[in-house]
Protein backbone atom coordinates (compact mmCIF):
# COMPACT_ATOMS: atom_id res chain seq x y z
CA UNK A 1 0.00 0.00 0.00
CA UNK A 2 2.80 2.40 0.92
CA UNK A 3 4.56 1.49 -2.30
CA UNK A 4 1.39 2.19 -4.31
CA UNK A 5 0.97 5.61 -2.64
CA UNK A 6 4.63 6.43 -3.28
CA UNK A 7 4.27 5.39 -6.91
CA UNK A 8 1.12 7.50 -7.44
CA UNK A 9 2.67 10.51 -5.72
CA UNK A 10 5.71 10.19 -7.95
CA UNK A 11 3.59 10.02 -11.06
CA UNK A 12 1.65 13.10 -10.04
CA UNK A 13 4.85 15.02 -9.35
CA UNK A 14 6.29 13.98 -12.68
CA UNK A 15 3.06 14.98 -14.42
CA UNK A 16 3.21 18.39 -12.75
CA UNK A 17 6.71 18.95 -14.07
CA UNK A 18 5.40 18.56 -17.61
CA UNK A 19 2.09 20.36 -17.17
CA UNK A 20 3.12 23.49 -15.29
CA UNK A 21 5.53 24.84 -17.88
CA UNK A 22 2.85 24.38 -20.54
CA UNK A 23 0.36 26.39 -18.51
CA UNK A 24 2.96 29.07 -17.85
CA UNK A 25 3.88 29.27 -21.52
CA UNK A 26 0.22 29.52 -22.47
CA UNK A 27 -0.33 32.36 -20.01
CA UNK A 28 2.75 34.19 -21.26
CA UNK A 29 1.69 33.74 -24.88
CA UNK A 30 -1.77 35.19 -24.17
CA UNK A 31 -0.27 38.15 -22.31
CA UNK A 32 2.19 38.86 -25.12
CA UNK A 33 -0.55 38.52 -27.72
CA UNK A 34 -2.67 41.05 -25.83
CA UNK A 35 0.23 43.50 -25.81
CA UNK A 36 0.84 43.06 -29.52
CA UNK A 37 -2.83 43.52 -30.34
CA UNK A 38 -2.93 46.72 -28.30
CA UNK A 39 0.11 48.10 -30.12
CA UNK A 40 -1.32 47.13 -33.50
CA UNK A 41 -4.65 48.73 -32.66
CA UNK A 42 -3.11 52.02 -31.56
CA UNK A 43 -0.80 52.13 -34.56
CA UNK A 44 -3.52 51.23 -37.05
CA UNK A 45 -5.68 54.08 -35.78
CA UNK A 46 -2.86 56.49 -36.55
CA UNK A 47 -2.10 55.04 -39.99
CA UNK A 48 -5.78 55.17 -40.90
CA UNK A 49 -5.92 58.81 -39.86
CA UNK A 50 -2.74 59.64 -41.80
CA UNK A 51 -2.84 57.47 -44.96
CA UNK A 52 -0.30 59.81 -46.59
CA UNK A 53 2.79 59.83 -44.34
CA UNK A 54 4.17 62.86 -46.17
CA UNK A 55 1.09 65.03 -45.61
CA UNK A 56 1.66 68.43 -44.03
CA UNK A 57 0.85 68.54 -40.32
CA UNK A 58 -1.38 71.49 -39.47
CA UNK A 59 -1.98 72.32 -35.81
CA UNK A 60 -3.80 75.44 -34.66
CA UNK A 61 -3.46 77.01 -38.08
CA UNK A 62 0.29 76.40 -38.37
CA UNK A 63 1.49 73.98 -41.05
CA UNK A 64 4.67 71.95 -40.63
CA UNK A 65 6.37 69.27 -42.77
CA UNK A 66 5.86 65.76 -41.43
CA UNK A 67 9.57 65.24 -40.73
CA UNK A 68 9.24 67.39 -37.60
CA UNK A 69 10.30 65.92 -34.26
CA UNK A 70 6.85 64.84 -33.10
CA UNK A 71 6.40 62.62 -36.15
CA UNK A 72 9.99 61.42 -35.97
CA UNK A 73 9.37 60.07 -32.45
CA UNK A 74 6.37 58.17 -33.78
CA UNK A 75 8.58 56.47 -36.36
CA UNK A 76 11.01 55.45 -33.62
CA UNK A 77 8.11 53.55 -32.10
CA UNK A 78 6.95 52.15 -35.43
CA UNK A 79 10.42 50.79 -36.19
CA UNK A 80 10.43 49.16 -32.76
CA UNK A 81 7.06 47.54 -33.54
CA UNK A 82 8.42 46.40 -36.90
CA UNK A 83 11.32 44.73 -35.09
CA UNK A 84 8.96 42.33 -33.27
CA UNK A 85 6.21 42.12 -35.87
CA UNK A 86 7.68 42.50 -39.33
CA UNK A 87 4.61 43.63 -41.22
CA UNK A 88 5.75 44.94 -44.61
CA UNK A 89 3.15 47.68 -44.40
CA UNK A 90 5.07 49.21 -41.47
CA UNK A 91 8.29 49.25 -43.45
CA UNK A 92 6.59 50.63 -46.56
CA UNK A 93 4.85 53.35 -44.56
CA UNK A 94 8.18 54.44 -43.10
CA UNK A 95 9.93 54.41 -46.47
CA UNK A 96 7.13 56.48 -48.00
CA UNK A 97 7.64 58.99 -45.21
CA UNK A 98 11.34 59.26 -45.97
CA UNK A 99 10.76 59.45 -49.70
CA UNK A 100 8.21 62.22 -49.27
CA UNK A 101 10.98 64.39 -47.79
CA UNK A 102 13.73 63.14 -50.13
CA UNK A 103 15.34 61.88 -46.91
CA UNK A 104 15.99 65.46 -45.91
CA UNK A 105 15.79 67.26 -42.58
CA UNK A 106 13.54 70.07 -41.57
CA UNK A 107 15.53 73.30 -42.25
CA UNK A 108 18.08 71.37 -44.32
CA UNK A 109 21.28 69.37 -43.97
CA UNK A 110 23.13 72.25 -42.30
CA UNK A 111 20.85 72.21 -39.25
CA UNK A 112 22.29 71.78 -35.76
CA UNK A 113 18.83 71.63 -34.19
CA UNK A 114 18.33 68.30 -32.42
CA UNK A 115 14.58 68.40 -33.09
CA UNK A 116 15.25 68.60 -36.81
CA UNK A 117 17.80 65.79 -36.65
CA UNK A 118 15.44 63.36 -34.91
CA UNK A 119 14.10 62.02 -38.22
CA UNK A 120 17.61 60.75 -38.86
CA UNK A 121 17.13 57.94 -36.34
CA UNK A 122 14.58 56.24 -38.57
CA UNK A 123 16.42 57.17 -41.76
CA UNK A 124 19.46 55.32 -40.45
CA UNK A 125 17.40 52.32 -39.30
CA UNK A 126 15.86 52.04 -42.75
CA UNK A 127 19.26 52.50 -44.38
CA UNK A 128 20.57 49.53 -42.40
CA UNK A 129 17.89 47.47 -44.14
CA UNK A 130 18.06 48.96 -47.64
CA UNK A 131 21.77 49.92 -47.80
CA UNK A 132 20.76 52.97 -49.83
CA UNK A 133 23.33 55.65 -48.99
CA UNK A 134 21.04 58.39 -50.27
CA UNK A 135 18.76 57.80 -47.30
CA UNK A 136 21.42 58.95 -44.82
CA UNK A 137 23.24 61.58 -46.86
CA UNK A 138 21.45 64.56 -45.28
CA UNK A 139 21.60 63.38 -41.67
CA UNK A 140 25.24 62.37 -42.05
CA UNK A 141 26.11 65.78 -43.51
CA UNK A 142 24.32 67.49 -40.62
CA UNK A 143 26.12 65.50 -37.93
CA UNK A 144 29.47 65.63 -39.73
CA UNK A 145 29.34 69.42 -39.70
CA UNK A 146 28.81 69.34 -35.93
CA UNK A 147 31.66 66.88 -35.45
CA UNK A 148 33.96 69.20 -37.40
CA UNK A 149 33.12 72.26 -35.27
CA UNK A 150 34.14 73.26 -31.74
CA UNK A 151 30.64 74.35 -30.69
CA UNK A 152 29.21 72.20 -27.87
CA UNK A 153 26.28 74.17 -26.42
CA UNK A 154 23.59 73.07 -28.91
CA UNK A 155 21.62 70.87 -26.51
CA UNK A 156 20.31 73.56 -24.17
CA UNK A 157 17.11 71.63 -23.33
CA UNK A 158 17.01 68.03 -22.18
CA UNK A 159 14.57 66.85 -24.86
CA UNK A 160 17.45 67.33 -27.32
CA UNK A 161 19.28 64.35 -25.84
CA UNK A 162 16.66 61.90 -27.05
CA UNK A 163 16.27 63.64 -30.37
CA UNK A 164 19.94 63.60 -31.35
CA UNK A 165 22.15 61.33 -29.22
CA UNK A 166 20.97 58.11 -30.90
CA UNK A 167 21.80 59.62 -34.29
CA UNK A 168 25.43 60.12 -33.27
CA UNK A 169 25.64 56.58 -31.90
CA UNK A 170 24.05 54.97 -34.94
CA UNK A 171 26.42 56.77 -37.32
CA UNK A 172 29.43 55.94 -35.16
CA UNK A 173 28.46 52.30 -35.06
CA UNK A 174 27.76 51.96 -38.79
CA UNK A 175 30.88 53.80 -39.96
CA UNK A 176 33.05 52.50 -37.11
CA UNK A 177 34.08 56.09 -36.38
CA UNK A 178 34.67 57.08 -32.76
CA UNK A 179 34.60 60.77 -33.62
CA UNK A 180 30.81 60.64 -33.46
CA UNK A 181 31.00 59.24 -29.94
CA UNK A 182 33.54 61.84 -28.86
CA UNK A 183 31.49 64.76 -30.11
CA UNK A 184 28.32 63.34 -28.61
CA UNK A 185 29.93 63.19 -25.19
CA UNK A 186 31.14 66.80 -25.40
CA UNK A 187 27.61 67.93 -26.20
CA UNK A 188 26.14 65.73 -23.46
CA UNK A 189 28.68 66.88 -20.90
CA UNK A 190 27.96 70.55 -21.61
CA UNK A 191 24.24 69.96 -21.07
CA UNK A 192 24.86 67.95 -17.93
CA UNK A 193 27.55 70.04 -16.24
CA UNK A 194 27.54 73.57 -17.71
CA UNK A 195 24.27 74.56 -19.35
CA UNK A 196 22.59 77.37 -17.41
CA UNK A 197 25.69 77.82 -15.27
CA UNK A 198 25.32 74.67 -13.18
CA UNK A 199 24.28 72.09 -15.73
CA UNK A 200 20.79 70.65 -16.12
CA UNK A 201 21.50 67.50 -14.08
CA UNK A 202 21.04 67.55 -10.32
CA UNK A 203 23.57 65.05 -8.93
CA UNK A 204 21.73 65.01 -5.59
CA UNK A 205 18.26 64.11 -6.84
CA UNK A 206 19.61 62.23 -9.92
CA UNK A 207 17.03 64.00 -12.10
CA UNK A 208 17.18 66.71 -14.77
CA UNK A 209 15.80 70.23 -15.05
CA UNK A 210 14.16 70.73 -18.41
CA UNK A 211 16.21 73.85 -19.22
CA UNK A 212 17.87 76.77 -17.45
CA UNK A 213 14.48 78.35 -16.67
CA UNK A 214 13.84 75.66 -14.06
CA UNK A 215 17.17 75.65 -12.25
CA UNK A 216 16.74 76.95 -8.65
CA UNK A 217 15.71 79.37 -7.35
CA UNK A 218 12.74 78.23 -9.47
CA UNK A 219 10.49 75.97 -7.40
CA UNK A 220 7.23 74.11 -7.76
CA UNK A 221 4.20 75.34 -5.73
CA UNK A 222 5.03 72.85 -2.95
CA UNK A 223 8.61 74.17 -2.74
CA UNK A 224 10.28 71.23 -4.50
CA UNK A 225 12.53 71.30 -7.56
CA UNK A 226 10.67 71.22 -10.87
CA UNK A 227 11.31 67.95 -12.66
CA UNK A 228 9.06 67.53 -15.67
CA UNK A 229 8.02 63.95 -16.27
CA UNK A 230 8.31 63.79 -20.06
CA UNK A 231 11.55 65.76 -20.03
CA UNK A 232 13.16 63.22 -17.75
CA UNK A 233 11.57 60.51 -19.87
CA UNK A 234 13.37 61.90 -22.91
CA UNK A 235 16.69 61.67 -21.07
CA UNK A 236 16.05 58.11 -19.94
CA UNK A 237 15.12 57.11 -23.50
CA UNK A 238 18.25 58.84 -24.82
CA UNK A 239 20.43 56.86 -22.46
CA UNK A 240 18.71 53.60 -23.42
CA UNK A 241 19.09 54.24 -27.13
CA UNK A 242 22.70 55.26 -26.61
CA UNK A 243 23.69 52.30 -24.45
CA UNK A 244 22.09 49.74 -26.75
CA UNK A 245 24.35 50.72 -29.67
CA UNK A 246 27.44 52.18 -28.00
CA UNK A 247 30.49 49.98 -27.69
CA UNK A 248 31.23 49.00 -24.09
CA UNK A 249 34.85 50.03 -24.61
CA UNK A 250 33.85 53.66 -25.13
CA UNK A 251 35.51 55.75 -22.38
CA UNK A 252 32.18 57.31 -21.40
CA UNK A 253 30.03 54.19 -21.52
CA UNK A 254 30.17 53.75 -17.75
CA UNK A 255 29.06 57.32 -17.11
CA UNK A 256 26.04 56.89 -19.34
CA UNK A 257 25.24 53.62 -17.60
CA UNK A 258 25.59 55.18 -14.14
CA UNK A 259 23.36 58.09 -15.14
CA UNK A 260 20.79 55.65 -16.47
CA UNK A 261 20.77 53.48 -13.34
CA UNK A 262 20.72 56.48 -11.00
CA UNK A 263 17.74 57.95 -12.83
CA UNK A 264 15.88 54.65 -12.69
CA UNK A 265 16.40 54.42 -8.95
CA UNK A 266 15.34 58.04 -8.39
CA UNK A 267 12.14 57.63 -10.40
CA UNK A 268 10.97 54.45 -8.69
CA UNK A 269 9.63 55.99 -5.44
CA UNK A 270 7.95 58.77 -7.44
CA UNK A 271 5.57 56.41 -9.22
CA UNK A 272 1.90 56.76 -8.29
CA UNK A 273 0.02 53.81 -6.81
CA UNK A 274 -2.11 53.59 -9.95
CA UNK A 275 1.01 52.98 -12.07
CA UNK A 276 1.45 56.41 -13.64
CA UNK A 277 3.86 59.23 -12.90
CA UNK A 278 2.62 62.80 -12.49
CA UNK A 279 3.65 65.49 -14.98
CA UNK A 280 5.46 67.18 -12.10
CA UNK A 281 7.50 64.37 -10.60
CA UNK A 282 7.86 65.87 -7.13
CA UNK A 283 4.64 67.90 -6.80
CA UNK A 284 1.44 65.90 -7.22
CA UNK A 285 -0.62 69.02 -6.54
CA UNK A 286 0.72 70.82 -9.63
CA UNK A 287 -1.52 69.48 -12.41
CA UNK A 288 -1.40 66.02 -10.90
CA UNK A 289 -3.10 63.09 -12.58
CA UNK A 290 -2.54 60.29 -15.03
CA UNK A 291 -0.12 61.12 -17.86
CA UNK A 292 0.93 58.72 -20.57
CA UNK A 293 4.04 60.09 -22.28
CA UNK A 294 6.33 60.35 -19.26
CA UNK A 295 4.98 57.07 -17.90
CA UNK A 296 5.55 55.26 -21.20
CA UNK A 297 9.13 56.51 -21.48
CA UNK A 298 9.88 55.33 -17.94
CA UNK A 299 8.35 51.92 -18.72
CA UNK A 300 10.50 51.80 -21.85
CA UNK A 301 13.62 52.53 -19.81
CA UNK A 302 12.79 50.06 -17.06
CA UNK A 303 11.72 47.19 -19.33
CA UNK A 304 14.79 47.63 -21.52
CA UNK A 305 16.98 47.52 -18.42
CA UNK A 306 15.37 44.29 -17.25
CA UNK A 307 15.62 42.71 -20.70
CA UNK A 308 19.30 43.61 -20.97
CA UNK A 309 20.18 42.74 -17.36
CA UNK A 310 21.01 46.33 -16.51
CA UNK A 311 18.37 46.49 -13.77
CA UNK A 312 17.41 43.91 -11.13
CA UNK A 313 14.21 42.24 -12.28
CA UNK A 314 12.72 41.75 -8.81
CA UNK A 315 13.04 45.45 -8.02
CA UNK A 316 11.72 46.97 -11.25
CA UNK A 317 9.31 44.43 -12.75
CA UNK A 318 6.42 45.30 -10.39
CA UNK A 319 6.72 48.93 -11.47
CA UNK A 320 6.70 47.99 -15.16
CA UNK A 321 3.75 45.65 -14.72
CA UNK A 322 1.73 48.19 -12.77
CA UNK A 323 2.37 51.00 -15.26
CA UNK A 324 1.89 48.98 -18.43
CA UNK A 325 -1.30 47.32 -17.25
CA UNK A 326 -2.70 50.72 -16.27
CA UNK A 327 -1.91 52.25 -19.66
CA UNK A 328 -3.17 49.26 -21.63
CA UNK A 329 -6.36 49.09 -19.58
CA UNK A 330 -7.19 52.79 -19.20
CA UNK A 331 -5.39 54.88 -21.82
CA UNK A 332 -6.22 53.06 -25.06
CA UNK A 333 -9.65 54.10 -26.27
CA UNK A 334 -11.89 51.74 -28.25
CA UNK A 335 -10.87 53.34 -31.54
CA UNK A 336 -7.16 52.93 -30.74
CA UNK A 337 -6.46 56.57 -29.92
CA UNK A 338 -4.59 57.34 -26.70
CA UNK A 339 -5.85 59.21 -23.66
CA UNK A 340 -3.93 61.06 -20.95
CA UNK A 341 -1.35 62.45 -23.40
CA UNK A 342 0.07 65.82 -22.38
CA UNK A 343 0.40 68.21 -25.31
CA UNK A 344 3.66 69.81 -26.38
CA UNK A 345 5.43 72.16 -23.99
CA UNK A 346 8.13 72.01 -21.37
CA UNK A 347 6.49 72.04 -17.93
CA UNK A 348 3.49 70.72 -15.98
CA UNK A 349 1.09 73.53 -16.88
CA UNK A 350 1.54 73.11 -20.64
CA UNK A 351 -0.95 71.09 -22.65
CA UNK A 352 -3.47 71.00 -19.84
CA UNK A 353 -6.01 69.68 -19.11
CA UNK A 354 -4.81 66.10 -19.43
CA UNK A 355 -7.60 63.56 -19.00
CA UNK A 356 -9.39 60.70 -20.75
CA UNK A 357 -11.24 62.90 -23.22
CA UNK A 358 -8.59 65.56 -23.84
CA UNK A 359 -6.84 65.63 -27.22
CA UNK A 360 -3.22 66.84 -27.39
CA UNK A 361 -2.10 69.28 -30.05
CA UNK A 362 0.10 66.57 -31.58
CA UNK A 363 -0.85 62.92 -31.17
CA UNK A 364 2.10 61.28 -32.92
CA UNK A 365 4.88 61.47 -30.31
CA UNK A 366 2.59 60.05 -27.61
CA UNK A 367 2.01 56.99 -29.76
CA UNK A 368 5.74 56.72 -30.42
CA UNK A 369 6.45 56.65 -26.68
CA UNK A 370 3.69 54.08 -26.15
CA UNK A 371 5.02 51.80 -28.90
CA UNK A 372 8.56 51.95 -27.53
CA UNK A 373 7.28 50.96 -24.09
CA UNK A 374 5.00 48.21 -25.33
CA UNK A 375 7.66 46.56 -27.47
CA UNK A 376 10.05 46.28 -24.52
CA UNK A 377 7.28 44.93 -22.29
CA UNK A 378 6.46 42.42 -25.03
CA UNK A 379 10.06 41.21 -24.92
CA UNK A 380 9.97 40.53 -21.19
CA UNK A 381 10.24 36.89 -20.20
CA UNK A 382 7.66 35.44 -17.84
Amino acid sequence: MKYKKWFLDGCMALLAIFLLPTAAISHTAKYKQAILQTLQQANQHFMNKWPDPGAVVTVKGVSRPSNLWTRAVYYEGLMALYSIYGEKVYYDYSVRWGNSHQWGLRSGATTRDADHQCAGQTYIDLFEISKNELWVSAIKASIDSMVASDKVDDWYWIDALQMAMPVFVKLGKHYNDSRYYEKMYKLYAYTKYKQGGTGLYNPVDKLWWRDKDFIPPYKEPNGSNCYWSRGNGWVLAALVRTLQDLTVSDPHYQEYLDDYKNMCAALLPLQRKDGYWNVSLTDSSHFGGKELTGTALFVYGYAWGINNRMLPRAKYLPSVTNAWNAMQREAVRKDGSLAYVQGTGKEPKDGQPVNYTSVPDFEDYGLGCFLLAGVEVYKLKK
